[in-house]
């Protein structure tokens, strides 16, 4: 059986997907910093709380250590985010097959930029293939070398292929726009592909591949 862990950062909730929204999101949670806040506004206490908590008020604060046993805070000043910290847990305390991370997209740019590239370092490069970002108009995943076959999700229309090292011999072999055997010598967004049947397949020998499932779904409101 896959054991599927799901962890919420304080993103923007206007890029919940709809299965968040509508608690159809299945498994136990881990809530990073504010993340945890909203996850107890949702209805859903998390197993684990985890973060510097530093974006949350001392009466956000305590109602979080009033409702959550298992709360790991850690100091601002530290090497790893509290994102990272999320994923360490699920990782060595969980032994999730996969871990779906909602709320790390959106709101601020540096964070959801150390969010993505958290993939690069060393120790989480390995368990990569194992997490998703997940948010109102993408599905983002990693891929280590590999042939693969993967499903078009039914609410995507949008298939992108970005490196995020070099990488050797990247085929897109039945997708609208192919490649052969291609050596990509810098990260780049082979943006805008599309699936032409259910499925597509893909491979390459080398280095890290984020896959992006996407759709045009304008997120309304603002950021609370």
């Amino acid at each position: 059986m896959t054991t599927i862990v799901n962890m919420l950062v304080g993103g923007p909730t206007v890029l919940w997907p709809d299965s968040l929204k509508h608690h159809a999101v299945k498994g136990p949670w881990i809530g990073v910093d504010r993340g945890t806040l909203r996850l107890l506004d949702h209805g859903v206490t998390p197993a684990v709380a985890v973060g510097d908590f530093d974006s949350l008020r001392p009466g956000e604060l305590d109602r979080v250590r009033r409702h959550i046993t298992d709360i790991r805070q850690s100091v601002p000043e530290k090497d790893e985010t509290d994102t990272e910290l999320g994923v360490t847990i699920a990782i060595n305390e969980f032994a999730a097959d996969r871990l779906d991370i909602y709320g790390a997209t959106g709101g601020r740019l540096d964070h959801e930029l150390a969010n993505l590239f958290m993939v690069l370092k060393p120790r989480y490069k390995k368990y990569a293939p194992h997490i998703r970002f997940i948010d109102r108009q993408n599905t983002i995943s990693f891929y280590l070398p590999g042939e693969y076959e993967i499903a078009k999700e039914p609410d995507k229309k949008y298939l992108a292929f970005i490196p995020l090292t070099a990488i050797d011999h990247l085929t897109l072999p039945d997708e609208k726009y192919t490649l052969q055997q291609e050596p990509i010598p810098f990260p780049i967004s082979f943006a805008s592909n599309e699936f032409l049947g259910d499925r597509g397949t893909f491979s390459f020998d080398t280095g890290l591949l984020c896959v992006i499932q996407s759709n045009d779904l304008q997120p309304m409101g603002a950021e609370d």
